[in-house]
Parts: structure tokens; sequence; C-alpha cells
């Protein structure tokens, strides 16, 4: 099964920036994170439930500027609490999750995950 998150994720740096910027009340990364978790979660809702599961996570930038650590860092946390949220996996630890496979590549005019799930084993 396959879907589709839209636009471009926060990457670790950005959650690095928002959590340093973060005072009293005000938790930008809290506030980012609950939104893209929501998203995913959303995006998710058609999926099946899975008991373990490979997935493979393509990244579609506008540009090349940024690392593939920095943007698979950020958004894969993001993308697992949302299938978890989703119902899709009862939790992202290593008893429901197999493996995690990362690709990049560029489309300026449509920036996007998209997200391949297979249940492990198969």
């Amino acid at each position: 099964m396959e879907i589709e998150i839209p636009g471009r994720m926060p990457g670790i740096n950005d959650i690095v920036k928002d959590a340093k910027r973060g005072r009293g009340k005000y938790q930008p990364y809290a506030i980012a994170k609950k939104e893209w978790t929501e998203t995913v979660a959303w995006c998710a809702k058609k999926l099946p439930a899975y008991n373990k599961i490979d997935i493979e996570i393509t990244w579609y930038e506008p540009n090349r500027r940024r690392d593939p650590d920095n943007i698979a860092g950020g958004g894969c946390k993001v993308i697992m609490d949302g299938l978890v949220m989703a119902g899709t996996i009862k939790d992202d630890s290593q008893k429901y999750v197999r493996s995690i496979k990362h690709n990049f590549d560029v489309d300026k005019d449509n920036p996007r995950v998209e997200i391949a799930i297979e249940e492990a084993g198969r």
C-alpha cells in the first residue's frame, strides 16, 4: 500500500532550531510535530493495520540543498508517529518495524513524501 504526504516535511535542522526557540508554553517544535503527525495520520487512515512492516520512504524535495540525513531525520519521526496514530501499526518500535528504506529525489513543482508499506516477511 502507498500513501502520499504533500509538501516539504521539517528536517532535523528545523526541529533543532524550533526546539531552541521554545520558551514557556510556546513550543514551536511541539506545534509543528503535532501538525505533521496529524497530517500523516489523516493520509494513512485508508491503510490497513499491519503486524510488522517494511517501509520505503521517497522524499521529493524542491531542490538538492538539504542533506539526506537532515531530511530523513526530521520527517521519519513524524511519519512513524502518524502511522501509529492512524492505527496502521501498534507502535514504532523494532517489534513492529523491521526495516525503513529512504530514497531521495527532486520535484521542484510538487515536493512530497511517498510512503510504501508492506507486511514484513512478504
